[in-house]
């Protein structure tokens, strides 16, 4: 049995979080890029701007693909690294951020790992049987960096420096024995020039 997990980040929100036109665009450009896919499931964070995406995308997906919410996929900062592995560019990041909110946002990401990372898929062989599984995650920046470290065996310091773009495709594929495979990183392919890159600083892109 392979898992295969198509993790997005949600397409391109405002100021307030709420996904815009620009965003609605790429979520439905990202829909139609998997429909040919035999789709199982699209888990989305609890937040409007990953709700909204994750609506609009399976709009273009069969009415029987279940839309469901993963409170793991919430934006949080999954490590806080200590001063002995923080590089000096970051540490403004972290300034304020007290050893109880960080304590509970890696809570999350362990839950995260546990849920969607490398050692979930014997969960899922219980519950799926040898039937391959397609799920689409449309949730933030920080957590694809953070199953991409887990993926990797990476030392958890490392989620620092991995971005994605709105509505970008990365894809990892779990099978039984084997490490995780790292499909695709960052994928655009299915968005025009001038809705790539969003969420990313202005300045110019390949």
């Amino acid at each position: 049995m392979t898992r295969y997990l198509y993790l997005a980040r949600h397409g391109d929100a405002d100021a307030f979080g709420q996904l815009t036109d620009i965003g609605r665009s790429q979520a439905a450009l990202l829909g139609r890029r998997l429909a040919h896919l035999p789709i199982d499931v699209v888990w989305h964070s609890p937040l409007p701007r990953a709700v909204d995406c994750a609506r609009v995308l399976a709009q273009e997906l069969p009415v029987s693909v279940l839309v469901d919410e993963a409170e793991e996929l919430i934006d949080h900062v999954p490590y806080v690294p200590p001063a002995g592995e923080l590089p000096a560019a970051w540490a403004p990041f972290f300034d304020g951020y007290d050893d109880a909110e960080a304590a509970v946002d890696h809570d999350l990401a362990r839950r995260l790992s546990e849920r969607f990372g490398a050692r979930s898929l014997a969960r899922r062989e219980a519950e799926a049987g040898d039937r391959d599984t397609h799920e689409v995650l449309i949730t933030h920046a920080f957590q694809i960096a953070w199953l991409i470290c887990d993926a990797l065996e990476a030392p958890p310091a490392r989620w620092l420096g991995l971005n994605c773009a709105n509505a970008a495709l990365t894809l990892i594929e779990h099978r039984e024995g084997r490490a995780p495979t790292i499909v695709l990183v960052n994928d655009m392919s299915h968005l025009p020039r001038e809705l790539q890159w969003t969420g990313f600083p202005g300045v110019e892109r390949p």
